[in-house]
């Protein structure tokens, strides 16, 4: 813009030039702010942080945005790919280094993936530090849900703040937009009196999971404004639920049943001993066979990979089950 302007020459004079001057200036503003000069400046749980963009190299940890990142084409050079649900491109490329999973890392990819970038959270924000060290000059970027911030507002946040490292403004967006639709659907199908029970089912047994607190399921309890058919004191974040009696959930006869299926993430030769489909721990159950939730078909299952997955995508599908579940039953 600044050359062409130039061109013009004497013709257009010292106006065309002050002109220009000040759009040259206007112009680098903008870039510096929108990211276009090849950084961009955004909040992360750890506080500012200015990244690289495009990166050059990204490692991904953090399991909530591995569907993201895969529906935007954003290419790995290290992943925790042994987190990863199947059906994303990253699981059958073996070009990524594979991190392993939390239990058994396998860090010292991290070195040999140079990253630029690095997308940590999840089961791994634990290994901070270690990844900091292993790649000093990459941004170690962290967007986990906050504790004290409301869940649905930190998955816009994860979604929107990816969209601007990544370029991907419109595509977040979307996601976003979707997410909102879909929790407006199942606020409205929800008659706002139903006593709901959030469970997890593993190895066959069945886990309380308390409102608010309790892993997954917890959040969607003050998301939708749903009314808890039993709360227990101390209740936790534990992958498998709270231990509590099959007898204790009976008597709480949960009107609606909130259920994910932890085994379902997995290949069949990779779970629990004793693990079977949640519906047939729940549907079978000779203790839960009075319950009003299971006698009148009123359960909503999460997606079967959310153990895994569980990003903005997935929420947006399990609460348009949730709405299809409750207007089919109306």
């Amino acid at each position: 813009m600044i050359s062409t302007r130039l061109r013009l020459g004497a013709a257009v004079g010292a106006l065309a030039l002050a002109l220009s001057g000040c759009a040259a200036s206007a112009e680098s503003s903008e870039q510096s702010t929108s990211g276009a000069a090849g950084t961009v400046e955004v909040e992360d749980n750890n506080g500012t942080q200015t990244v690289t963009t495009p990166p050059t190299s990204v490692v991904a940890t953090d399991n909530r945005t591995f569907e993201t990142l895969d529906s935007w084409g954003v290419e790995l050079s290290g992943a925790a790919v042994s987190l990863m649900p199947e059906g994303l491109s990253y699981t059958t490329n073996e070009t990524i280094k594979n991190l392993g999973s939390h239990r058994e890392p396998d860090l010292e990819q991290v070195a040999a993936a140079k990253p630029d970038l690095i997308v940590n959270g999840q089961r791994f924000a634990q290994f901070h530090d270690d990844l900091q060290k292993l790649a000093p000059d990459a941004v170690v970027l962290e967007l986990d849900p906050r504790d004290d911030q409301p869940f649905d507002e930190e998955l816009r946040r994860q979604t929107t703040t990816l969209g601007e490292v990544f370029g991907k403004q419109d595509e977040a967006t979307k996601l976003v937009e979707d997410f909102d639709a879909s929790i407006e659907r199942a606020k409205a199908a929800y008659n706002g009196s139903d006593k709901t029970m959030g469970v997890i089912t593993s190895a066959g047994d069945i886990g309380y999971v308390a409102p608010t607190v309790g892993r997954t399921v917890g959040p969607v309890f003050d998301i939708l404004d749903l009314q808890p058919a039993l709360e227990v004191e101390n209740g936790s974040e534990d992958h498998q639920g709270d231990d509590i009696s099959v007898e204790a959930i009976a008597k709480s006869q949960p009107d609606l049943m909130l259920v994910m299926d932890r085994d379902a993430s997995f290949a069949p030769d990779e779970r629990e001993k004793g693990s079977a489909p949640a519906a047939e721990v729940l549907e079978k159950s000779e203790a839960l066979k009075d319950v009003p939730a299971i006698k009148d078909d009123k359960i909503v299952y999460f997606p079967q990979d959310t153990y895994l997955n569980e990003g903005i995508q997935t929420y947006t599908e399990f609460f348009n089950s949730f709405a299809d579940k409750l207007e089919a039953a109306k």
